[in-house]
Parts: structure tokens; C-alpha cells; sequence
């Protein structure tokens, strides 16, 4: 939890600044600013000259974005990285740095309706300002549509007794709340596996509303493409959907993983891994931070 005033609590603060390699002067990304920790610290650590741009999407960020001469901030979703970039007059960009998932301050408002911890309005927009809520989603899709976000977004295998027991609840009346979510899918989960299970519910009700894995393949793609020889492709996953597309880009190129090769049958590929394995937190940042236990850190340098 955060403490009184902090908006969010940044994972692996040392470790993302580290991973981005930043050095004084460059041109420098973080796509998911939010509270603002991690762009605080690339600000101290480029020194007097350089230039950091930070987007997100959500309202509630832009008041704890960082108040600085060298930073540029952006309301916009990362996906459109590249036509922000343009609109600057950025060509080439030195690091990118991406911390995915939702943020402590959006678990930790009810009133946003990403957890299912507290009662709260079931919406879960990113964005406020989008057309498409959670609520939406509950309530309009077919018991197919719903049974394949389950299955795909939060990868439960009773993705259609859960889309079969909302649709039967919200014959009786429209699902509007996060306890009303709760309570309309009690019964197709265990008891011993009951957060688990909810939490992947919410997951993919959270990608689908904020159409999160398009966006992610947007943005990697554009990233790549803008980032200099040398350049630092650093992100933070939280789910193995993410961690899956991340890996893919750093491997290949592509959010498919599909390995291109030259007449002579050595691997093309415009990035390549600066870590054997994903690099996690400590045990005192998990202690100290809850969100931070399912986190993944992986690293890409452009070749």
C-alpha cells in the first residue's frame, strides 16, 4: 500500500534506470509514467543535458508527472509512440522503458474498479475518457465472446461456466459493481483457488476494455524501429500474455517470435537479449511492495 501522498510505488527502481544504461545528453522514453518514480530517477541519472518524454493515458497521472525543464510529458496511449515522436521532431531515441500492468494507485481506488478487493463502479478504463468499460463488456458481449477473453486474457480453463453464470446474472439485472461481479461468478470458482481465479477474471475484463495487447504490439514495434544502434529496450511484465510478446520482440523482432534468416542461415534480428533469464525483485522489494511479486524484467539492446 502506498503511503499517504505517493500515487504509486515504482518496481525495481534501481534496476530500470541500470537496465536503460542512462548517460548524460540522449533522448529518453518511459511509456507508462504514471506516479512518475521511474522518470524522476532517468532525470538524475542523465544529468544537466538530455531530454525524457513521459506518456500515459490516465488523467489522475499528469498532476505527479515530473515538473522539469528536460521532460516533455504526453496524455496520450503508448501506442501511438511513434506519431508523438514525429510530432517532437524525435527521429532515433536512446532507451525506452515500459512498467505494464495496473499501478498500486489504480488498485488502491475504488472508484476505478480494478480490484476486487473493494466495491467499486465496474470499469476499469485506463482512460476515462474511453467509450469502452468493464461494465460494457459484462453486460453487452454474447456468452462466447466473454467465455474467449477468459480463455485468452486470463487463461481460465472454466472461461464458459463463468461467462455462462454472467450471463444468467445479468438477466436479472444489469452487473454494475465489482462485488456484483464477485457475486455473479462465485460459484464456478473454488474456494481454494477463489483469489487466484478473480484476479484472472478482472485481468482479462482489464485487457479487453483497454484493448492491452494490441496496444503492447503497437508500441514494441514502433519502439524497435526508433530506437539507435546500442539503444535500450527495457520493460516490465506482469502476466505471461506480456511476457510472451516482450520476449518475442527482443528475440526476433516480432510479437510472433518468427526467426528471419539471411541466404546463408544466420539469424536477422534488429535486437538482441542482454540477460539470459528475466530478472526479478528481491525478496525485500516483494516484502515491501505486493505488486511487485509477479514482476518480470527484460532487457534488449538494438544491434
Amino acid at each position: 500500500m502506498p503511503a499517504v501522498g505517493e500515487y504509486h510505488i515504482p518496481v525495481m527502481l534501481r534496476e530500470c534506470v541500470e537496465a536503460l544504461n542512462v548517460k548524460c545528453g540522449g533522448t529518453w522514453v518511459d511509456v507508462t509514467c504514471g506516479g512518475g518514480g521511474h522518470s524522476r530517477a532517468i532525470l538524475e541519472a542523465m544529468g544537466g543535458d538530455g531530454r525524457l518524454f513521459g506518456f500515459d493515458q490516465d488523467k489522475d497521472a499528469l498532476d505527479n508527472m515530473p515538473k522539469d525543464e528536460r521532460f516533455t510529458p504526453v496524455y496520450s496511449n503508448f501506442r501511438f509512440l511513434r506519431n508523438w515522436m514525429r510530432y517532437y521532431g524525435v527521429e532515433q531515441i536512446d532507451g525506452l522503458l515500459a512498467d505494464l500492468g495496473v499501478s498500486s494507485h489504480h488498485f488502491d481506488t475504488a472508484e476505478r474498479g480494478f480490484s476486487f478487493r473493494e466495491d467499486g463502479p465496474l470499469d476499469m478504463r485506463m482512460n476515462s475518457k474511453a467509450r469502452l468499460s468493464a461494465a460494457d463488456v459484462v453486460n453487452n458481449y454474447s456468452a462466447e465472446q466473454l467465455a474467449d477473453i477468459l480463455y485468452l486474457y486470463g487463461e481460465l480453463r472454466q472461461s464458459r461456466q463463468i461467462a455462462a453464470a454472467l450471463v444468467r446474472a445479468r438477466e436479472h439485472e444489469r452487473i454494475t459493481t465489482t462485488f456484483g461481479l464477485l457475486k455473479a461468478v462465485g460459484g464456478t470458482v473454488g474456494k481454494e483457488r477463489e483469489k487466484k481465479d478473480m484476479a484472472k477474471v478482472f485481468q482479462a475484463l482489464r485487457i479487453e476494455v483497454n484493448h492491452e495487447m494490441e496496444a503492447l504490439r503497437d508500441m514494441l514495434a514502433q519502439a524497435v524501429e526508433l530506437l539507435r544502434p546500442g539503444g535500450r529496450l527495457v520493460v516490465m511484465t506482469y502476466h505471461s500474455l506480456e511476457d510472451r510478446i516482450v520476449k518475442n520482440i527482443i528475440r526476433s523482432g516480432n510479437a510472433e517470435g518468427k526467426i528471419d534468416t539471411d541466404f546463408y542461415g544466420n539469424r536477422l534480428a534488429p535486437m538482441r537479449a542482454l540477460t539470459n533469464k528475466v530478472i526479478t525483485p528481491s525478496a525485500e522489494e516483494q516484502a515491501r511492495n505486493p505488486r511487485s511479486r509477479s514482476a518480470k524484467l527484460r532487457i534488449g539492446e538494438k544491434q
